[in-house]
């Protein structure tokens, strides 16, 4: 099971090694080398978490029996319908995936990272504490890895403990709240079980390209039946986000700056200015030519435009349903004292 970054699915260096990840590429396609992992020699000694040095406010509601359906967006329940009506898709992509390919997915990821925990980044693991129990899951791992691409992703090797991995980049870029609703929104993969589909269909994909005359038919109908889902899967992690940030603002701050942001400018970025950036793009794609334009824009995308993510995020947070889950919640204070 994996999980792809806040704007992308990202592939490692090891051909199989797939996860989700919170940072999505406008060119991604199913290759083994799509995301370099470099190290600059001037942050190479040392990583500064400089975003966690003053306490941020906790989250001040939880959910308890909180089920992966109460958020899930309407078009992430569609296309895993469609998903698991793909004959064999399972039982294929378990043969696919090996041990072996397992084990290297998990090495290869932890063996260059830093493990957070309460003596380690002890910052960092607060914030992923407070969000699983927003959102009641078991918090996974979680890795700090140097990387000049602000990052996020899931992993998760059957048999093995889930884990999360943020890159420097995007520690130094966001807020703590900000870094709380990525690590929110990485929650969410694993609490919907997103990984379960995105690994075999990744894998059977990458099979299909390697089987002489129709595979690569086959695999380009997969593919992009895969990319369609995961665009609708990560609406319904940005909504994780929010349960967690409980502030619609700072998920759309988040996208925002991986849109176009950069610490130096973080304090003149202005989220309701994206927001109207994202009805004007709205208008601008209704016109029949706007709506192929932008069905061509999307369609090799892993994740939706940042543009469309806020603006689902915010017409979400003033929904019935949203509101719902709200009055669901309970104070994080008194289930402390119980």
């Amino acid at each position: 099971m994996a999980s792809v970054p806040l704007s992308s699915l990202c592939f490692s260096q090891t051909p199989k090694s797939l996860c989700f990840s919170f940072v999505a590429s406008d060119n991604l396609r199913f290759s083994s080398s799509s995301l370099r992992f470099l190290t600059p020699k001037k942050n190479r000694t040392r990583i500064r978490v400089s975003v966690c040095r003053a306490a941020s406010p906790s989250p001040s509601l939880v959910f308890r029996n909180l089920d992966a359906d109460d958020f899930r967006h309407p078009l992430d329940k569609q296309n895993t319908l469609i998903l698991r009506a793909i004959p064999g898709l399972n039982e294929l992509g378990k043969a696919l995936l090996g041990t072996v390919a397992e084990q290297v997915m998990l090495l290869e990821n932890i063996g260059t990272s830093v493990l957070v925990s309460k003596d380690q980044l002890s910052d960092l693991h607060r914030l992923m504490m407070e969000a699983a129990e927003v959102l009641n899951i078991e918090a996974p791992d979680l890795y700090v890895r140097q990387s000049p691409v602000p990052n996020a992703y899931t992993l998760a090797v059957s048999g093995k403990r889930p884990f999360v991995v943020v890159h420097t980049s995007l520690v130094e870029l966001l807020t703590q709240k900000e870094l709380q609703a990525v690590l929110a929104h990485e929650l969410g993969h694993l609490k919907c079980d997103h990984g379960v589909w995105l690994t075999y269909a990744n894998i059977l994909t990458l099979g299909a390209y390697s089987v002489p005359g129709l595979g690569a038919l086959i695999a380009q109908s997969l593919e992009e039946q895969l990319f369609r889902w995961l665009r609708a899967a990560e609406l319904t992690c940005d909504r994780a986000a929010l349960l967690v940030a409980q502030d619609p603002k700072v998920v759309i701050s988040v996208l925002m700056k991986l849109a176009g942001g950069c610490p130096s400018m973080a304090d003149q970025l202005n989220v309701d200015a994206f927001l109207e950036q994202a009805r004007s793009y709205d208008r601008a794609s209704s016109s029949p030519v706007g709506w192929y334009i932008r069905n061509a824009q999307t369609r090799q995308l892993s994740h939706p435009l940042p543009v469309l993510r806020a603006r689902e995020i915010d017409e979400w947070s003033r929904s019935q349903d949203y509101r719902s889950l709200l009055k669901r919640a309970m104070p994080i204070n008194s289930i402390q004292k119980v």
